[in-house]
């Protein structure tokens, strides 16, 4: 049985529980464990150790990255998770958790910056190397082991002991012969993990799992299945493609496959982006439009500078509404023309604010841009919006003013807090 050890990367044909040369129980073992080329690497709690790299004091205590009482958990460490902290989770349900939590409020400049010296890190394995979020990332070392020496598993703890070592924060590893099969084997084994699936026991491994362990099979999907009698891989994996394609329409082959274990898709180092967006949380709850249109406004404003620093334009937005009792709204709208300028955009977004603003209290609001399509050909007019190049152009003064002298520069007057609105006083009432 090949075994590798995480700590010294030394190598044997012999299964065993302790490294032989330097007595450490971070062994891995595995009847393919020197063929898998595959790898899907994902940075344990990645937010918070970062903060906890920079607060050696944090060491042992529970963390949360998030926002205020309002916001959500952007992360939690390890200590917290184990108190039932998740990501995503609201801060109060967090804090009513782990109440001895420290919090702290994200830093986005520093994550990037680790996340990009980890990237460069991995492009020193493969050239083939296919981001997946700032902390995800799938990797194809495919013929990579003369140049490395050593076949994929050991570069990739070398790589692990490295970013543990450069970066101070850690990483988990899923090794399997496609991508399907990595991510969900990088889960098996976190933190400092690293987990192999192989090819002749993928479709018996994963017969007792539950459907949700697939990527993208959500709660609805999964409860649409289970009402069709299918709640785990192994009563997928029995369906035959026709039989397949009948219950569950053209997916329905792709989605035996995938149960089975099977996936051809290559690793790709440009991932393509499907939208951008930008969101926020109130401080309190809103329900009148004067009070969101300010907030709509200077998510149109970020959305715009995301979308041209990524060379994209929006063919279409989608406006996210949260209500108090986290109900979500989604509304879709196409763009007569692509347009990443945030007048064109606002234009589009108020109107479907208002319909929403019916009474409602709201919690958070976001704009996104989908469909994305080339920036090159957006904003510039035709015979109904001949005005599109004057606010394009508008918009890259207002640009530069703020890149030179500060974001404070240039604000559009529709971008200022709206006080809202005075009770009207009738005749008769006492003026008090």
């Amino acid at each position: 049985m090949p075994s590798l050890c995480r700590d010294c990367f030394a190598r044997t044909d012999q299964a065993f529980r302790r490294c032989a040369e330097c007595g450490s129980a971070r062994v891995t073992s595995h009847p393919e464990l020197f063929s898998l080329a595959i790898a899907h690497v994902d940075c344990d709690a990645f937010f918070a150790s970062v903060e906890k790299r920079d607060r050696p004091e944090l060491a042992s205590r529970p963390v949360i990255v998030g926002g205020g009482q309002r916001g959500v958990v952007s992360a939690a460490c390890y200590v917290a998770r184990t108190r039932g902290v998740r990501s995503a989770m609201p801060m109060f349900k967090a804090l009513a958790a782990c109440p001895d939590a420290v919090v702290i409020k994200p830093d986005f400049q520093k994550y990037v910056a680790a996340s990009r010296q980890i990237r460069a890190l991995m492009e020193g394995l493969t050239p083939l190397v296919q981001a997946m979020s700032i902390d995800e990332a799938v990797l194809d070392l495919s013929g990579t082991e003369a140049l490395h020496g050593a076949p994929p598993a050991a570069a990739l703890a070398r790589f692990a002991a490295h970013v543990e070592r450069e970066v101070g924060v850690t990483v988990s590893i899923g090794l399997a012969p496609n991508r399907l099969l990595a991510k969900i084997a990088v889960e098996r084994d976190k933190p400092r993990g690293l987990a192999c699936i192989g090819v002749e026991e993928a479709a018996s491994l994963l017969a007792s799992e539950p459907v949700t362990i697939l990527p993208g099979v959500g709660p609805a999907f999964a409860a649409k299945l289970a009402a069709m009698g299918f709640s785990t891989l192994g009563q997928l994996q029995s369906l035959e493609a026709r039989e397949a394609m009948r219950r569950f329409g053209e997916d329905g082959p792709t989605l035996v496959s995938r149960a089975r274990g099977e996936d051809s898709r290559p690793v790709r180092p440009e991932r393509d982006t499907k939208s951008i967006s930008a969101e926020t949380t109130f401080p309190r709850d809103l329900t009148l439009p004067a009070e969101m249109e300010p907030i709509l406004w200077r998510l149109c404003e970020k959305l715009a500078r995301r979308l041209r620093e990524q060379g994209f334009a929006a063919g279409g937005l989608v406006l996210k509404l949260k209500t108090s009792r986290f109900a979500l709204r989604t509304r879709h709208a196409r763009l007569a023309g692509a347009s990443a300028v945030p007048e064109t955009i606002y234009a589009a977004a108020k109107p479907m604010l208002a319909r929403e603003a019916d009474g409602t209290a709201f919690r958070l609001i976001g704009i996104g841009a989908q469909p994305l399509v080339e920036g090159a050909g957006a904003d510039r007019g035709d015979l109904a919006d001949p005005d599109a190049p004057r606010r394009a152009a508008r918009w890259e003064a207002m640009e530069i003013l703020r890149a030179k002298f500060g974001e404070g520069t240039v604000r559009a007057g529709r971008g200022l807090p709206t006080a809202p609105p005075k009770p009207t006083r009738h005749r008769g009432e006492a003026q008090g």
